[in-house]
């Protein structure tokens, strides 16, 4: 297998170049250290796949991803593998057509199996479908999600290589994640790009209220306030699980709430 790597930073480009070529059938067409760069390299060597860094000036890996699948005739294009030392990433590139999605620094074995993953959908050769996927989310990657036509108490939201539809009035705790918000309902939970303040704004206030900068919850579920030895408060829920309560938010949670929490 053919495969090219980007990123920015040399000493990630030199390690990952270093593993890839302790995997047997792997061959590193080239490198590069910016969008441009790579696109050009993979103009030039039509590598099976490309080792992807999202964090970039100029044209970052999601701008190289859309340039790809922006043209159709040229050659099969490569499979992606994004590399990001942000986590925060991980859920929606790895749910929306990228094969992989690979955290710094890169272990050997979960190189390994990104590789193993690549071989799987090459044999496949549907490289063009899953870049179509890919590139058909990149809006919801790169910004907070905009719902043409989707009614205010419901979001889209990506999984894999489907769409679900989410019920707001069914979420119970909405906590932030970097540039995303993560939904729970029940004992799933669902990444989605926005800001936790525009998803508590489409929230019912007299069922939810944000408790934290971080934290938006549904009121039934606090079962008390316990203080802290420290200082501060805490809130308990309803199934054990206590979620931190901000100095700024305590004296509106509790005039919403009716007073009908005593802090312990």
């Amino acid at each position: 297998m053919r495969v090219a790597v980007c990123d920015d930073e040399l000493l990630a480009v030199e390690r990952l170049v270093r593993m890839l070529g302790r995997i047997d059938g792997i061959r590193v067409e080239g490198t590069a250290q910016n969008g441009r760069d790579a696109l050009a390299l993979v103009a030039r060597t039509s590598p099976d796949a490309i080792f992807l860094d999202i964090e970039m000036p100029a044209l970052d890996g999601f701008d190289v991803v859309e340039a790809l699948a922006a043209n159709p005739g040229a050659a099969t294009p490569p499979l992606i593998v994004f590399v990001t030392a942000f986590p925060q990433f991980a859920a929606h590139a790895f749910d929306t057509g990228a094969i992989d999605f690979l955290i710094k620094p890169v272990r050997f074995s979960r190189l390994e199996t990104a590789v193993g993953r690549l071989r799987d959908v090459r044999d496949q050769r549907d490289a063009r479908r899953r870049l179509s996927e890919l590139a058909d989310q990149l809006d919801t990657l790169r910004a907070e999600g905009r719902e043409i036509g989707t009614p205010a108490n419901e979001i889209w939201v990506h999984r894999r290589a489907e769409r679900v539809r989410v019920d707001l009035d069914e979420v119970e705790l909405v906590r932030a994640e970097g540039e995303y918000v993560r939904l729970f309902i029940g004992s799933q939970s669902f990444l989605h790009r926005a800001s936790i303040g525009s998803i508590a704004a489409r929230l019912d206030p007299g069922r939810f209220m944000r408790v934290h900068r971080s934290y938006v919850l549904r009121l039934d579920l606090i079962a008390k306030i316990r203080r802290k030895a420290a200082g501060g408060y805490t809130l308990v829920l309803t199934h054990g699980e206590e979620v931190p309560l901000g100095r700024l938010y305590r004296a509106d949670l509790l005039k919403h709430a009716n007073k009908s929490f005593t802090p312990s």
